[in-house]
């Protein structure tokens, strides 16, 4: 590997005294920023041929830029680059080696382009690359979830409000809740990623360039669908990455209450289900003890990405045009929403395989709490009731079965003629939960022949989203 031979910065002809060490260590991005580095790259050389194109620089000038960048970017991958702080950040880093390597020629990249541009397509390179990676995550969860939901339509829980045992549902019902959630987030990073997608290069630091470049070539070269309209917002907009966190955050808040469900549904309370060994740990003093760590740290990191989006936002707010070094700082609240978020979807993609249902104790649960009330008071609008005439019959019908500590069914049929003459055996169907199950019939609803439907229905919403 070539000596460095210098690190001058590019810019210190304008000063007289340099730079003072504590600043130095202060306003370096290298060691966060240097994950940009294969976006870097990519971007000088399409920015090198487009110049090349223009007659800006020569054809053998690009080559000797193209062969140096090729072997800059072969020792970063292999850990062999030396980043140094003293060059503040991954452009300068990179620019510096190359310089070492070519000369002259080297110094001539940085034509009619600044850092301010450059770093802004470098962000939009490598967000457009990880929600690409990120919308594939969420559809193997989703396609996951969907499959769960299918195998357990006919699986009956009970269904909460206020956490209050309510009406009987099916398990794939509710697993196919959690899916639309997923579904929307998948829509929300594809349409972030048309936003991401447009090609700041050739804003210069705020104003343009007077060399004649082509902003459609290089945006064609690095495959932005558009280009930046205005040279000012180009440089200083962070909507997009602020849209991103967004997001995220939203998709964590999701995933956090997956895991809030999971973990309630795993404690001896409910026994609804079993998290697998492999994503649990134990007591340090208790030994019986089983802890659904990974749903709890998901749980938990939620808070770090929604962190990370009031940073964008606090960041953003105040920040007059054009580019401003505040703006060094979306770079972090950025990285980590990207690596957290990642992280948790790849870890519910391994952990719902592995869950283990109670299918017992799921229908014990609904077999208690009068869950089936609001069936009754449907009936008895059948019989000709009005629905609140029927609601206070079924609550005096709960009243007297509280009194007796038994279940609406335990009561007799003279009981239920007490309360309602018009009422009969039949009523004893209508209490029966897979019955109840069933008789949710329609669009949306939760009977097992409506699940596996939207089963199929949510297959090829997923397969759209992935166009």
């Amino acid at each position: 590997m070539p000596s460095r031979k210098t690190n001058e910065k590019p810019w210190s002809g304008r000063f007289t005294v340099s730079t003072d060490t504590f600043v130095q260590n202060f306003s370096a991005s290298v060691n966060f920023d240097q994950r940009l580095a294969v976006y870097d790259i990519r971007g000088s050389l399409a920015h090198a041929r487009m110049l090349t194109e223009v007659g800006i620089l020569k054809p053998d000038e690009f080559e000797q830029i193209e062969t140096a960048l090729a072997a800059i970017e072969k020792e970063i991958n292999s850990g062999e680059f030396h980043w140094s702080i003293e060059l503040e950040d991954v452009h300068m880093n990179i620019e510096s080696a190359l310089v070492d390597r070519i000369g002259t020629v080297g110094k001539k990249l940085h034509t009619a382009r600044s850092r301010n541009d450059q770093v802004a397509t470098d962000l939009r390179l490598y967000l457009r690359a990880e929600i690409d990676e990120l919308i594939g995550i969420l559809r193997s969860l989703t396609s996951g979830l969907i499959d769960l939901s299918e195998r357990e339509a006919a699986t009956l829980m009970p269904g909460y409000t206020h956490l209050q045992a309510a009406q009987p549902v099916s398990f794939g019902h509710h697993m196919l809740a959690w899916v639309e959630m997923l579904l929307r987030d998948m829509d929300r990073f594809r349409d972030c990623r048309v936003r991401v997608n447009s090609l700041p290069l050739g804003a210069g630091a705020l104003a343009g360039t007077t060399f004649p470049i082509k902003r459609e070539r290089v945006a064609e070269m690095l495959d932005f669908e558009t280009i930046a309209e205005n040279s000012l917002d180009a440089v200083s907009d962070r909507d997009f990455a602020i849209e991103f966190a967004a997001a995220s955050a939203l998709l964590m808040v999701h995933l956090s209450r997956m895991a809030e469900e999971l973990i309630l549904w795993s404690s001896q309370a409910f026994s609804f289900l079993e998290i697998g060994d492999a994503f649990c740990t134990g007591s340090s003093m208790m030994p019986q003890k089983k802890n659904p760590d990974i749903p709890e740290l998901v749980r938990g990191k939620s808070g770090r990405v929604v962190g990370d989006l009031m940073a964008l936002l606090t960041l953003m707010k105040a920040q007059p045009l054009a580019y401003n070094r505040d703006n060094q700082e979306d770079k972090e609240p950025v990285f980590d929403a990207v690596d957290t978020t990642k992280a948790c979807v790849e870890a519910f993609c391994a952990l719902i395989p592995a869950l283990k249902l109670n299918h017992k104790q799921m229908r014990a649960a609904a077999d208690i709490g009068y869950i089936v009330a609001t069936d009754l008071a449907d009936y008895l609008v059948t019989l000709g009731l009005p629905f609140r005439d029927a609601h206070a019959a079924v609550g005096r019908a709960v009243q007297l079965a509280l009194q007796r500590n038994c279940e609406l069914r335990d009561l007799s049929i003279e009981d239920f003629k007490s309360i309602e003459p018009r009422l009969d055996d039949s009523v004893y169907e209508v209490l029966d939960l897979d019955n109840a199950l069933n008789a949710r019939a329609h669009f949306g609803g939760t009977a097992p022949e409506q699940v596996r439907a939207a089963c199929l229905r949510s297959r090829v919403r997923l397969q759209q989203i992935s166009r």
